[in-house]
């Protein structure tokens, strides 16, 4: 009989083990099981909400299971139209190989590589002919398909559905068929997918897998996480940059990132806030970038944003004068800022500093700018190197 304290293990924060039941049995039979995750390449990186299924599969594989992780190639050119009030935008076929090139070795940083089955569905998709195809959609009528909330909710408001979105459940159950899978893993957002993976087996003559889903993460403004939105936090991403992003999530969500992304029952509201936020980002750089540059980026938050001091390093900046002056909104053009336009605005606000001080003119004296520190908002810093403009 498989172990409780196990199935615990492995299903932590599972928001779906479906059929109930049936995970134990699989366990039961003392094989190691195939545990399949597929991530489609819409975007250039995988972030830590779309991580934590990646999560479970390594909780699997720590076990002495497979992880069966499937590049989705071939269905990206689809479109997934989960949780879609419109149909996805199909990148193009450099974007997505260049996208696909980089997921397996993110996907790394979570799982282990040992115990990892690196699948591209494109093997097996790409292959199917007519005649295949039309025996897949067999599988399932045009009345389920639309029961799905998303597809049900188009359709009531007369909004477009193509049949390539149609067929998007179906071509993901058959990825399921071609690793024989025993688990499948997914966001919430995929539970009619994995459970469309079960009936496509089925239908193949194969035992249906599991479909174990985890719950979405949300973001600092609320939000599902998500790459398009821009509110993510990307697995590869520097880690000053994870660090910073990491403390912008809201006391309020702490509990929730400790639960899912942490793994932990700590409550993190119940002492200090700010102290759990810090463990918490730490731990999200460590993962990625190891506990040396997890110490750094918190340095380097503590002295830029919390105690507002330049950073260590900063960039340099070479501007020219023109008839002894410098246009300030110009030069933080230079440093990130949008526009010159977006400099005045920053200057007008009193948000732009020369060696600690609030600049209000636009047009700065060169020898004051020339060897200064200059700051722009709390986090964009340059020391200012001027030149005569001979032109």
């Amino acid at each position: 009989m498989a172990d409780p304290a196990l199935v615990r293990e492995l299903t932590r924060n599972a928001a779906h083990v479906l059929p109930e039941g049936e995970l134990e049995r699989k366990l039961d039979r003392g094989r190691p099981l195939r545990v399949k995750l597929g991530i489609d390449v819409t975007s250039p990186d995988i972030h830590v909400g779309r991580a934590i299924p990646l999560q479970r599969m390594r909780a699997f594989q720590d076990a002495g299971h497979v992880g069966v992780l499937i590049v989705g190639d071939y269905t990206t050119r689809i479109g997934d139209p989960s949780g879609r009030s419109s149909e996805r935008p199909v990148l193009s076929d450099d974007e997505i190989d260049r996208n696909a090139r980089t997921y397996v070795d993110q996907a790394m940083i979570v799982l282990d590589p040992d115990r990892t089955e690196v699948r591209y569905n494109g093997e097996w998709l790409a292959k199917l002919d007519f005649a295949e195809i039309v025996r897949l959609t067999r599988v399932a009528t045009v009345a389920e398909l639309l029961t799905r909330d998303d597809f049900r909710k188009r359709y009531e408001a007369e909004l477009p559905i193509s049949v390539s979105e149609l067929l998007y459940p179906l071509a993901q159950g058959y990825d399921s068929v071609a690793v024989e899978a025993d688990v499948e893993l997914g966001g919430t957002d995929q539970l009619y997918n994995l459970l469309m993976g079960r009936k496509v087996m089925e239908a193949y003559g194969l035992e249906p897998q599991v479909a174990l889903t985890t719950p979405l993460l949300l973001s600092w403004d609320g939000e599902k996480m998500s790459s398009s939105i821009g509110n993510n936090v990307p697995l590869t991403a520097p880690a000053e940059e994870q660090f910073g992003r990491t403390m912008r999530i809201p006391d309020e969500l702490l509990p929730e990132w400790y639960r899912l992304v942490l793994e932990s029952d700590d409550d993190p509201l119940a002492a200090d806030p700010m102290g759990a936020k810090l463990r918490l980002a730490r731990w999200v750089v460590a993962r990625s970038h190891g506990e040396e540059a997890a110490s750094a980026a918190e340095a380097h938050f503590t002295r830029v944003v919390r105690e507002g001091r330049a950073p260590e390093e900063v960039p340099e900046v070479t501007v020219a004068a023109d008839g002894g002056t410098v246009y300030l909104p110009a030069v933080l053009v230079d440093l990130g800022v949008a526009s010159t336009s977006e400099g005045r605005r920053l200057i007008a606000q009193g948000g732009v500093r020369l060696d600690g001080e609030a600049v209000t003119e636009l047009e700065v004296p060169a020898s004051r700018l020339d060897g200064a520190l200059l700051q722009a908002g709390k986090r964009r810093f340059a020391r200012v190197s001027v030149r005569a403009d001979t032109a």
